[in-house]
């Protein structure tokens, strides 16, 4: 039996509640630029890089005051949150490692070439935090969380 991909329950909302498209901001072009550019879907239960640009370029009523509303909202604001925070993923990473390799200038390279892979590593994890910290999504409730991790796209059994 072949199951068929649909888009999801929120994926229809979103569409539904949607008044046009929205232009997206610079930081989350550049946080969309970090991502991998394709995901390999066994089950359809993340978020690709194109499901994030398709969420983030649809504009919403502001004026509407309905609980769908508030839900695309909100949803759309926890995926920019998270969008933005990757910025800081790389930018800490390249600076760590540019650190290091500075801080390694009197030694020879093969040492440098050691100590690069694995600071650089470290450096995404302490970018995570910084970015989540910064674009305030270490304070963002659950519910939100939750909300930017349902996927766009199911199977139809």
């Amino acid at each position: 039996m072949a199951a068929v991909v649909v888009p999801s329950d929120i994926t229809i909302l979103e569409e539904k509640k949607k008044i046009g498209n929205r232009k997206l901001t610079w930081l989350e072009s550049f946080g969309l630029m970090g991502m991998a550019p394709f995901m390999l879907h066994l089950h359809y239960s993340k978020l690709d890089k194109s499901d994030k640009r398709a969420i983030l370029s649809r504009k919403f009523d502001a004026d509407d005051k309905s609980e769908e509303s508030a839900i695309c909202k909100k949803r759309q604001a926890a995926i920019s949150r998270e969008v933005m925070s990757t910025i800081f993923m790389w930018d800490t990473a390249f600076l760590m490692s540019g650190l290091t390799w500075w801080s390694f200038r009197r030694y020879n390279y093969q040492s440098r070439l050691v100590a690069l892979p694995f600071i650089f590593y470290g450096g995404t994890f302490v970018g995570r935090v910084i970015g989540d910290v910064v674009t305030g999504r270490n304070s963002e409730y659950g519910r939100d969380r939750f909300l930017a991790s349902l996927p766009a796209k199911v199977y139809l059994s």
